[in-house]
């Protein structure tokens, strides 16, 4: 069944909306506004599935309204651009990430923070300036504002390069700023998925010793021999953490599921920094008393600005990191998506949008 939003913009799209709060996604006409005199406009060709497209389909963060068209990890290139847009042309290849406007006048706008703007608009599920809904990256087209628009360089596949929207700034941008990208540094990466993957990719390109700490010992071989990670942790293995006390300058926790901080704490030497980039939906217990004992940090990290997430897509093409994936057809959707329920995916699924969309019309 194709069902039409009411309103009409001069841009026919299509593509995949969830309907309500089981998730279940299904063929949608919709549309697109014309593209602006600051626009750029863009055929979709790939889009990754990111974990939060799972939670925003069944609305378990509460904040979903439908129809929902998910993804915020858009690659594609260029057929139109409006009559002020300086950065782009027709032909270029492109990206949209997790964010599609912001309000350009507060402080973070101000830094290039536009991610930590109050007023930013989200990729999909949010109201635009204009009050109609954004819809995401499961479409045949995007258009957005120039400013939200990432090149990304002809060395990099579109297909391994669409996850570096969501998970390659989120886990670049903590490495930088936190100052765990200094060549000779140890830095632990918690959690083997779609995050963690790429925070071992990035870290290792910096220079940096990298151990991948994680619940499953059958990721091992993973982690070393593919992943070139130098050294790996079992988490629930009391000899293994208490051998690495106190030998990390950070670690980038990626998991997303309720877990224990402390034995984490304690991995992390003195002025040691523990960012969370995972979204767990309960609070975590935080002892302190840990913190004290050696002048620690608990952090946290969202994403990143425009300008650095061009410079991240930059140091990606230059390092030739993609993220590892699994190309799907959009008829597999909704099977993708039960698999990600799992975990069972290595690391990231990826519509081919271009060849496998197939409108209705």
């Amino acid at each position: 069944m194709v069902v039409s939003t009411e309103q009409e913009h001069p841009k026919k799209a299509f593509g995949w909306a969830a309907r309500d709060s089981s998730g279940v996604l299904s063929p949608f006409k919709f549309s697109r506004r014309e593209t602006g005199e600051k626009d750029v406009s863009f055929k979709v060709l790939y889009c990754g599935i990111c974990h939060s497209d799972l939670h925003m389909g069944r609305n378990e963060w509460g904040s979903s309204t439908y129809p929902l068209v998910p993804g915020h990890e858009i690659v594609g290139v260029v057929t139109e651009v409006g009559s002020k847009v300086e950065k782009f042309k027709v032909g270029d290849k492109v990206g949209v990430g997790c964010m599609v406007g912001s309000c350009h006048s507060c402080d973070s706008c101000a830094n290039n923070l536009e991610n930590y703007c109050p007023k930013m608009i989200l990729t999909y599920g949010s109201k635009y300036l204009d009050g109609t809904t954004t819809y995401g990256g499961y479409s045949d087209i995007m258009v957005a504002d120039e400013h939200f628009i990432v090149r990304v360089p002809d060395s990099l596949p579109l297909d391994g390069a669409a996850p570096l929207l969501c998970a390659g700034i989120t886990t670049y941008s903590p490495l930088r700023y936190f100052g765990l990208d200094k060549p000779g540094m140890h830095v632990g990466v918690v959690g083997l998925g779609g995050l963690g993957h790429v925070a071992v990719k990035f870290a290792k390109a910096m220079g940096v010793k990298v151990t991948v700490i994680s619940t499953s010992p059958n990721k091992k071989e993973e982690a070393i021999k593919h992943l070139h990670a130098d050294s790996f942790l079992v988490s629930r293995d009391q000899d293994q953490m208490q051998a690495a006390l106190g030998t990390m300058d950070g670690i980038i926790d990626t998991v997303s599921a309720v877990h224990p901080l402390l034995p984490l704490i304690g991995l992390l030497k003195s002025h040691g920094k523990l960012v969370m980039v995972g979204a767990p939906e309960k609070p975590l217990e935080l002892p302190v008393f840990p913190l004290l004992m050696g002048k620690k940090i608990v952090g946290g990290s969202c994403i990143g600005g425009m300008k650095e997430t061009q410079e991240m897509i930059d140091f990606a093409a230059k390092h030739n990191i993609t993220a590892d994936i699994e190309v799907i057809q959009m008829d597999y959707l909704n099977t993708a998506m039960e698999r990600l329920v799992k975990a069972d995916v290595r690391y990231r699924f990826v519509i081919d949008i271009g060849n496998t969309l197939k409108s209705s019309s």
